[in-house]
């Protein structure tokens, strides 16, 4: 409601147009060159893609995924800054001098849990954990593909300025680009570009949730379960406390609030009363304020339910993000690049695996052949939280979702992973890469838009001054432990 708020004051400000003009055919003959070399690369970008799959690193533990990209960089002429932000796997990969400064998102961590095999029955693969269940094999490659293909039509004298990859871990949870915006490093960028797999092709025109994440640790005292329980102050009773009330709270909290936990912790043995346990809490809502709020309380019922069960508790902020804060008039801009690029076509191979692949969802999906086709540009709720919510409130930034699973397939799901190893995914990842090499291109060479953008980004932002939900903590480089 607020976004479409903004949206309505600035087109009576006069300063969103109903539609982006219609670029020269100079830039229109760039932007075909842009597709057909980005497409003549495929194989390579593909190969990089299926690679970063099999690492399956998560998040903070991404070495190689990481290393691989900025290898490809480094080879196609860009100067790379690793471990950036106290992130060893964090890097900022540069091109250009002066403005306006371009920066394109890469992400490539991998989910816990969730090790797939690239086919269309569930089958993990052996003495693998995690995998990409969120498609960051295909986003950071895509992201690298088009900074590179951008490179190159700078280094051709088609437009000047400097184009910026950034090397993000941790998105899963980690909040890695909080870092990057805390250190700094989109204080000069104009713009930011970025992508998420998906089961669709949109203008990303949904915002993300702010969101909170702690570690609640109880400390009781161990002892025999039965020959002497009244020795004993259990832990876990102090976590199961705290989540029953936790889950009478969630009658009194606005009805958009997230609130989920796992027990990463529970004890070691059924007759050790439990002297150590541990619940891993999310809490989410549109709006940063009321996490903030919701927070505080799930941490006083962490509180209470300590001294109800005469043991000690301490936590640790694991993550923390905005918001996504939408700029229509970058929006626009990408949807007339999507509709140039069009959705993804599939093999008759493909076709037939992704019904097998649907027929396992359990519901019904819409046909596989929607793939191809790009759906119309529409403000639309959000569900997911991102990191890159708070790149958008330090710099205009704007996104799409492509095709990279078949139609219908969730994300975090074992299908999704498979998907994200095959053609499927690899086909979805250069609609990406293309669309954002594109609006890109319109970046550099159209300063009116950037100026739209710069207008529309300071006025949703208004007086509000960005400080981080994680507050001063250093990077959890081992939440995944």
């Amino acid at each position: 409601m607020k976004k479409i708020i903004y949206s309505v004051c600035l087109l009576s400000a006069g300063l969103l147009a109903a539609q982006p003009t219609a670029p020269p055919a100079d830039v229109e003959a760039m932007k075909a060159q842009a597709q057909q070399d980005l497409q003549s690369r495929y194989n390579e970008y593909r190969q990089v893609a299926q690679r970063i799959w099999g690492f399956a690193e998560v998040g903070y533990k991404e070495t190689q995924s990481s290393a691989l990209l900025q290898k490809t960089l480094r080879d196609n002429g860009f100067t790379v800054q690793a471990g950036v932000a106290d992130i060893p796997t964090a890097f900022v990969a540069t091109y250009g001098s002066g403005k306006p400064v371009i920066g394109i998102l890469a992400e490539y961590d991998a989910l816990p849990g969730l090790s797939q095999q690239a086919g269309a029955e569930k089958k993990p693969v052996a003495g693998i954990d995690a995998g990409h269940g969120c498609g960051h094999n295909l986003f950071g490659t895509a992201s690298v593909a088009a900074g590179i293909e951008l490179k190159k039509l700078m280094k051709e004298g088609k437009f000047k300025g400097t184009v910026r990859v950034y090397g993000a871990p941790a998105e899963e949870g980690g909040s890695g680009k909080v870092y990057l915006v805390r250190a700094g490093l989109f204080k000069d960028v104009d713009a930011v570009l970025h992508w998420h797999p998906s089961n669709q092709n949109r203008s990303m025109m949904a915002s993300y949730i702010a969101n909170s994440s702690a570690k609640f640790r109880f400390h009781g005292i161990a002892s025999h379960a039965a020959a002497s329980p009244q020795r004993g102050r259990s832990a876990l009773d102090g976590v199961e406390a705290m989540n029953n009330m936790v889950n009478m709270m969630r009658e009194h909290v606005p009805q958009e609030t997230r609130i989920h936990y796992i027990i990463t912790n529970g004890g070691k043995a059924p007759n050790v009363v439990p002297e150590f346990a541990e619940v891993y809490y999310y809490v989410r809502h549109p709006n940063r304020s009321e996490v903030k709020d919701a927070f505080a309380r799930v941490v006083k019922a962490a509180e209470g339910a300590a001294l109800g069960t005469g043991t000690t508790m301490d936590y640790e902020i694991i993550g923390g993000t905005h918001e996504l804060l939408l700029n229509e008039t970058l929006a626009r801009a990408l949807q007339l690049n999507l509709e140039k690029v069009g959705g993804v076509t599939y093999s008759p191979q493909e076709l037939a695996m992704g019904k097998q692949l649907q027929a396992s969802l359990g519901f019904a999906a819409p046909p596989v052949e929607e793939a191809a086709s790009i759906q119309p540009f529409a403000v639309t709720d959000g569900g997911g939280s991102s990191d890159v919510g708070d790149v958008s409130f330090a710099v205009p930034t704007v996104g799409l979702l492509a095709a990279t699973w078949i139609p219908g397939t969730p994300a975090h799901s074992w299908q999704a992973v498979a998907c994200s190893g095959q053609e499927i995914g690899s086909k979805g990842m250069m609609v990406a890469a293309k669309t954002m090499t594109l609006t890109a291109i319109d970046l550099f060479t159209n300063p009116d838009l950037l100026e739209k953008a710069t207008a529309e980004f300071k006025q949703d932002v208004g007086t509000y001054v960005y400080k981080p939900l994680l507050g001063d903590r250093k990077p959890a480089l081992n939440y995944r432990d």
